[in-house]
């Protein structure tokens, strides 16, 4: 299933005659009339989405940038758009959010973001989204761009070079404003990007500087501060994106994408409990804040050689290397207490993951010769990941280096039958993973305990397939099974170990947490009305759950089943320029926490997103454009021992208007327009006995932009 999120529309699927893009490396191809027709880079093929049986989503570069004012960042875009994804912390660490209930794969130009052997949840904060051209959302577990993608793929598509000779130039300016106009609470921003193409040589080059100020939620109170995992709020943030090409004479285009992406608290605020009992969530007041203020860096480099036409098929080789640091807040933590350096009790530290990808892809497809109705794709993948995590302010080890490596040949197949009338598309990957890690003692909480390192490793095949029907114009079925892996959090396990005499070897399971994704679907496209809906249901036998324990979370593998249920409408009506849609998402999911052999106990709110409705209106009259759009997060109980873990919901509205002038686009956006008062989902479902992180969300916000393109 494809859908396109189109200017602003949201879950609106699309025919091929509608779709556009700016991106110049293979986005677009040209079907038999002439006509655009998107490829969906992560899906790892040249052809179109609709021969694939996948639902995907693309958010264009119109509407993410209009949601980006709205929300403020990348992440916080797509969770509004897409039902399906669960809300997020507003806060810099996207633990605990998901797409159908797992994790899912960030990634630039389908370059991985994550990092699975110490996931740090930062992830979602690696590049401007003025950098960014298009959103690519491959909904479910699959394997297409290796580890991590359980809960589905977003591939961030950067902006493309300009397709004309000559110098181009975008700018923005823009200034937040909370509700009561409070300057402590005001943020600005500012960029620039600037193209030049002179024949076959392109480049392009721009920078980013925003400063984020104080939030206040619906009631006017400042909202507290997570000092441990790092905040959004009382931020500065700078990013730098360069992209350099060349066109070769044979049609072929080498390019190389350079990103660097930094983000810092200020530390001027420090937490001020709230009470769970009395519904007053935690503050904020100005303080000095000990250590290091958390912040994420991150720096990518890739290359690629595309070529449309060797030997008749497309050939794509990319490598790339990235590095990533995420300094988190500390505190005087019983875990980080060691009498040898302090006897008193009352050390203070911080942890910070230091991470360092090299990894190449390589993939050629073609049509068989003699059989042209069979395209097959195949390819190699390889992946050299770095991870530690250290205690800086007294240069301790709690993660010691691991070393992780996957290497996966790939291929796949498309079929199409009966003049297209139906296609078969399937496919196998072998992953052969191993991890490298060295002696290492424990924190003195877990005991000072040595630990002999070791290389545990597994390999596995990867299936997928499915069949997609379009028995008239307009009416697209299909129906898919698809597998996914990642690893558990290899770093949380390494570091709890408190027996003696462990060998990694004997002791640390790296048994894959391998999830599938079975789906049906269905769509309609045709005239004003488009309309599409989504079972899916998908198991692990060993999955991977953060569990708290001791204020503390710690990985556990238990059994996981989810099931879900996702709808879309979309509708232009007679009334010019006015369009209406909406979606509709609903989930399940159970383990089995306490090993009886039932999958009967509700996922909680750290593993589990809430039933949601979104509705929204978009107009445009010639230069005018607006939109209104409504989050209902609906209602949830868990089945667990105590109420004090159900949700109760609430209703965002949000507002857009832009104008058009001859120098540039005027944007009004008001994210929580009718200033709600409201509890976050993880802060209502997740360590609600602990009255620091009772964090309210963000009350309404309004941002003023001016976006001028020459």
């Amino acid at each position: 299933m494809y859908r396109y999120l189109a200017g602003a529309l949201a879950l609106a699927p699309l025919s091929p005659a509608f779709a556009q893009t700016t991106d110049p490396a293979r986005a677009t191809s040209s079907d038999t009339d002439g006509e655009d027709t998107i490829v969906v880079t992560a899906a790892r093929t040249q052809l179109p989405a609709s021969a694939l049986p996948l639902t995907v989503d693309i958010i264009d570069r119109e509407a993410l940038e209009r949601q980006v004012l709205v929300s403020g960042s990348t992440v916080d875009a797509v969770s509004a758009l897409l039902p399906s994804f669960s809300p997020t912390r507003e806060k810099l660490s996207g633990s605990g959010e998901s797409l159908r209930g797992r994790a899912p794969l960030y990634a630039i130009n389908s370059i991985p973001q994550s990092t699975p052997v110490r996931d740090g949840s930062r992830d979602g904060y690696t590049i401007d989204p003025f950098f960014i051209d298009r959103v690519e959302v491959i909904y479910g577990s699959n394997a297409l761009q290796g580890i991590g993608a359980t809960g589905g793929v977003v591939n961030q598509i950067t902006v493309g070079a300009p397709r004309k000779d000559g110098i181009s130039f975008r700018t923005l300016s823009q200034v937040t404003l909370p509700d009561g106009f409070d300057g402590e609470g005001i943020g600005a921003k500012t960029g620039a990007f600037v193209g030049y193409r002179a024949g076959p040589l392109d480049a392009s080059f721009g920078a980013t500087l925003e400063k984020r100020g104080a939030f206040f939620d619906g009631s006017g109170n400042r909202i507290g501060v997570d000092g441990t995992q790092g905040e959004i709020q009382d931020s500065d943030s700078w990013s730098v994106f360069g992209r350099l090409g060349y066109d070769l004479a044979n049609g072929a285009r080498f390019e190389v994408v350079a990103n660097r992406f930094e983000l810092e608290g200020n530390a001027n605020y420090v937490s001020v409990s709230g009470d769970r009992s009395a519904n007053l969530p935690s503050t904020s007041e100005r303080g000095e804040t000990p250590g290091a203020p958390p912040s994420n860096t991150a720096e990518l480099v890739s290359a690629s050689l595309t070529d449309p036409d060797l030997a008749g098929g497309t050939f794509v080789l990319q490598g790339f290397y990235s590095r990533t640091s995420d300094v988190f807040g500390g505190g005087v933590f019983g875990t980080f207490q060691d009498p040898a350096i302090d006897p008193s009790g009352t050390l203070f530290d911080q942890s910070a993951n230091r991470s360092r990808k090299l990894g190449a892809k390589v993939s050629y497809e073609r049509a068989l010769p003699g059989f042209e109705d069979l395209v097959l794709t195949a390819g190699f993948d390889a992946l050299f990941d770095r991870t530690a995590q250290s205690l800086v302010q007294t240069d301790r080890v709690w993660v010691p280096q691991s070393d992780f490596r996957s290497l996966a040949p790939f291929l796949q197949g498309n079929l199409a039958l009966a003049d297209g009338l139906v296609r078969l598309a399937g496919g196998l990957r072998y992953e052969n993973v191993e991890l490298n890690v060295g002696d290492f003692t424990t924190l003195a909480s877990y005991g000072s305990v040595d630990v002999e390192g070791g290389s545990p490793s597994f390999d596995d095949v990867l299936l997928n397939g499915g069949v997609i029907i379009e028995p008239v114009d307009g009416l697209r079925a299909y129906g898919s099974y698809a597998e996914g892996f990642t690893i558990a959090d290899v770093g949380r396990i390494l570091r709890g170990i408190t027996q003696p005499g462990v060998d990694v070897d004997a002791f640390l399971s790296l048994e894959p947490v391998v999830s599938n994704n079975r789906e049906l679907g269905l769509e309609w496209d045709e005239g004003a009305l488009k309309a599409s809906a989504s079972y899916f249901w998908s198991s692990s036998d060993f999955g991977s759950l953060l569990v708290l324990r001791n204020d503390v979370f710690e990985v556990e593998r238990q059994p996981i089943e989810i099931e879900g249920f996702e709808a879309s409408l979309a509708w232009q009506t007679p009334i010019s320029g006015l369009s209406l849609s909406g979606g509709y998402a609903t989930l399940e999911g159970q383990t089995d926490a306490d090993a009886d052999g039932l999958v009967d106990e509700d996922l909680d709110g750290a593993n589990m997103s809430p039933h949601r409705v979104s509705l929204a209106a978009d107009y445009t009259s010639g230069r005018f454009s607006a939109r209104a759009q409504a989050r209902m997060y609906l209602e949830r109980e868990f089945n667990d021992a105590s109420t004090a873990t159900d949700f109760e919901g609430y209703t965002l509205l949000d507002a857009f208007v832009s104008y058009r002038a001859d120098f540039g686009e005027i944007s009004l956006a008001a994210q929580n327009l009718t200033d709600e008062f409201y509890v976050t989902y993880d802060s209502d479902t997740v360590r609600v006995t602990d009255n620091s992180r009772f964090y309210s969300g963000r009350g309404r916000t309004l941002t003023l932009s001016l976006r001028s393109e020459f």
